[in-house]
Order: structure tokens, then C-alpha cells, then sequence
């Protein structure tokens, strides 16, 4: 029995004698240690690999890389028979491995996973044989701040970039996601339907509008489109994160654009003022718009009425701008409200004591010969014919003609 353990022993040792550096050998890991691995070739003494042998990438334990009983291919790195010591390298097989299966998948745009072995200044590191690396900015569709909890992510790549010659292989995650949610996107704007509600998340937000998730692709709601009311800033209305209701406005597959509504979904001013107001009725306004024919006030939140110059003051006034001014809070009167015709006419002065007349305001006015008085202005009959409060007819006008032209008049006779 003896002597045939020495004819095993002595085979085991010719076998080990034929080794060189570079051959490819099979065994068994048997032990592990932090920095090192043992591997069982069938030969008079095992194999080492050495942790920075096991992988492409850095690892800070031996047991990141094997388990023990795990079978693997090896490339002899060394032989030292003073020390016994035969050091292998997991890496160098799984390198020239990978190389092609990388090629490959890089001609064909194949989708593969990747853990994420590494977190490392500009990006991530994963082990795909070879050393691949994942830029920050290839890792999501949006900006990333902090990468500190991607470690031991799974993630769905395509290779980028490759270069044998120099070790260099680049992996995009963003790549992937680009192309699944221009497909979503495609599916999602081929259902929808303009003025379909939806409801939906606020996910950015811009000074022109706030972009909003309707399923996994977003939709523009313009700043004049979040609110009923003056929006000088979307944060002033909603915020990231929100859920919000909204109404399709518009869908453009071509451009990939979608435009949505968020006051649109919800009931109009002058829907909810309907039926608040009566003719009649004293309310509090805020002056918002001042024009030459009067003054626009805002009654309830997006209903405003027309103050017409006649009914701001008792007194003349020749422009609103003498006695009101933006954001003046005035009381008035509702002389008509119309909510179909989004229409309101207010009175200011009524809501005021008319003032009393003078002695000489009380005085009837000038018959038709009277003349003007000093620093009047004599009336003229397009004044007249331009107000509807004065009847134009023979009579009145006779007093005027005679009196202006009554001497010119004598010397042709």
C-alpha cells in the first residue's frame, strides 16, 4: 500500500515539476484567508492566489471574490519549490476571458448586469472580468449628488467604450434607461387623449413652469398654466415631490412633447363665483389694472369687474390714475354680474355720500342765449354729439349760432 502512495506521490510531483509560468490549471478552494486564497490542484502542495490576484478591482477581503469549494480556472503566476509556494491568479484568466465576450457585447449593444463594486471619485466601478467603469454621468438619467449607496447595486449596463490595448472599458447605466423611457414615453403618448385628467407628480420645476411624471415620462405645465391667478414663479403654487391633478392640453408624439393644465382641472372663478355675488352687493376689491376708461378689480380670486370711469368719483376726474392705484383695496357695488360672459360692472362711487352741491352747482343751466363765462370753453357740437347724455336737436344749438355768427350775419344782408 506503501509503495503505491509513493508512485501517487511521485506522479503528483512529475506533474508539478512539468508546470511553467503562464499554464492554465483547475482546483478547488480550500481555505481563505483576509489576503490570500488556497487552492487544491491535486498536487504535492497547494497553490496561492493572493487578494490583489483574485480580481480586476480592489477588494478589501479574499472571501469578496471565492467561497471555499468554488472550482476555478487559474493562471500560474510563479513557482517557488524552496518555499513550496506556488502562486496563481484568478484575474489574469478572467481577463482574457472577458475581452471578447466584452468586444462582442459591445458590437451588439447587448444589455447585461453589473454589481457595483466600487464607489470611487467620478463614478462607480464594476468587476465584468476586466475592470469597468461606470462615469457619474453615465449612471442615471438625472443628476446624482452622493453615490455613497450605490455600492452593491445591481445595475443594467451596455459597454460604451473599449480598449484592449490600454485596459479600458467604460459601462453606461444611462444608456439603458435613455432608451427604455423613450419607449415608455412613445407607449404612454400614444394612449393619451387631449383633455384626459391624469394625475401625476411635480418633478422639477423651472421659471417658465413645472415639469410633472404622468407615468414614467413628463409633461410641461406653463407657469400661466398652474393657477387661475397671477403666478410670477411656479414654487409660488406647487413643489418637487407634489401630487398633483392635471388636464392634457396638447400632445406632439413628432416633437415628444406633452403640455398640460393644473388650473384647467380645476373648477374655474368664475364657475365657483357663480352664484356669490348678486346685483346689488357691496364687495371688497383690490385694484389690479388702472386703463384710461376705467379700473379692473379683483372681487374673488381670478374674477375681476370693470369700474368704468363715470363710476369711480362723484367728482370729474379726466384719468383713474388721480384718485386709485394698483393693489389699492376699494369697496364697490355690483351693478352686473354675468358668469357666462365671465362679465362684472361695479360702481365705486356708489358705495360712497355724494357730496353736497354748492350754491352756485345748484344754479340751472344757461339758457340758449346765455354766453360763456370767462375762462369757459364755449361748448362745442361735436362735445355734445359725443355724449349720450345730451339730446342734440335745433333748439339748442340755435342760441350758438346766432350768438357766434350773428354779426357776420348782419353785413351780409
Amino acid at each position: 500500500m506503501s509503495e503505491e502512495i509513493n508512485v501517487q506521490d511521485q506522479a503528483a510531483m512529475d506533474n508539478f515539476v512539468s508546470l511553467k509560468k503562464g499554464d492554465t490549471v483547475k482546483g478547488t478552494i480550500v481555505k481563505i484567508d483576509d489576503n490570500q486564497a488556497y487552492v487544491s490542484l491535486g498536487y504535492k502542495y497547494d497553490g496561492v492566489i493572493p487578494v490583489r490576484e483574485l480580481s480586476a478591482i480592489q477588494l478589501g477581503n479574499a472571501s469578496e471574490a471565492v467561497q471555499v469549494g468554488q472550482e476555478v480556472e487559474l493562471k500560474v503566476v510563479s513557482i517557488d519549490d524552496e518555499k513550496e509556494k506556488l502562486v496563481l491568479s484568478k484575474r489574469l484568466i478572467d481577463g482574457e476571458k472577458a475581452w471578447d465576450g466584452l468586444q462582442s457585447r459591445f458590437e451588439s449593444g447587448e444589455v447585461f448586469e453589473v454589481v457595483v463594486a466600487d464607489v470611487v471619485k467620478g463614478g462607480l466601478v464594476a468587476d465584468v472580468g476586466v475592470r469597468g467603469f461606470i462615469p457619474a454621468s453615465m449612471v442615471e438619467r438625472h443628476f446624482v449628488e452622493d453615490f455613497s449607496d450605490y455600492k452593491g447595486r445591481t445595475l443594467r449596463v451596455k459597454v460604451k467604450e473599449i480598449d484592449r490595448e490600454n485596459n479600458k472599458v467604460i459601462l453606461s447605466a444611462k444608456e439603458v434607461l435613455d432608451a427604455e423611457f423613450e419607449q415608455n414615453k412613445q407607449q404612454v403618448i400614444a394612449g393619451l387623449q387631449v383633455g384626459a385628467q391624469l394625475e401625476g407628480t411635480v418633478q422639477r420645476l423651472t421659471p417658465f413652469g413645472a415639469f410633472v411624471d404622468i407615468g414614467g415620462i413628463d409633461g410641461l405645465v406653463h407657469v400661466s398654466e398652474l393657477s387661475w391667478q397671477h403666478v410670477a414663479h411656479p414654487k409660488d403654487v406647487v413643489s418637487e415631490g407634489q401630487a398633483v391633478t392635471v388636464k392634457v392640453l396638447k400632445v406632439d408624439p413628432a416633437a415628444g412633447k406633452i403640455s398640460l393644465s393644473l388650473k384647467a382641472a380645476q373648477p374655474g372663478p368664475w364657475e365657483s363665483a357663480a352664484g356669490q355675488f348678486n346685483v346689488g352687493d357691496i364687495v371688497t376689491g383690490t385694484v389690479r389694472r388702472l386703463v384710461t376708461f376705467g379700473a379692473f378689480v379683483e372681487i374673488a380670486p381670478g374674477v375681476e369687474g370693470l369700474v368704468h370711469i363715470s363710476q369711480i368719483a362723484h367728482h370729474h376726474i379726466a384719468t383713474p390714475f388721480e384718485v386709485l392705484k394698483e393693489g389699492q383695496e376699494v369697496q364697490a357695488k355690483v351693478l352686473d354680474f354675468n358668469s357666462a360672459e365671465k362679465r362684472v360692472s361695479l360702481s365705486i362711487k356708489e358705495t360712497q355720500e355724494a357730496p353736497e352741491q354748492s350754491a352756485s352747482e345748484q344754479k340751472a343751466p344757461r339758457a340758449g342765449g346765455g354766453r360763456p363765462q370767462r375762462g369757459e370753453r364755449p361748448v362745442k357740437a361735436e362735445d355734445l354729439g359725443n355724449n349720450p347724455n345730451v339730446s342734440l336737436n335745433s333748439s339748442s344749438m340755435s342760441y350758438s349760432l346766432a350768438e357766434r355768427f350773428g354779426d357776420k350775419l348782419s353785413k351780409l344782408k
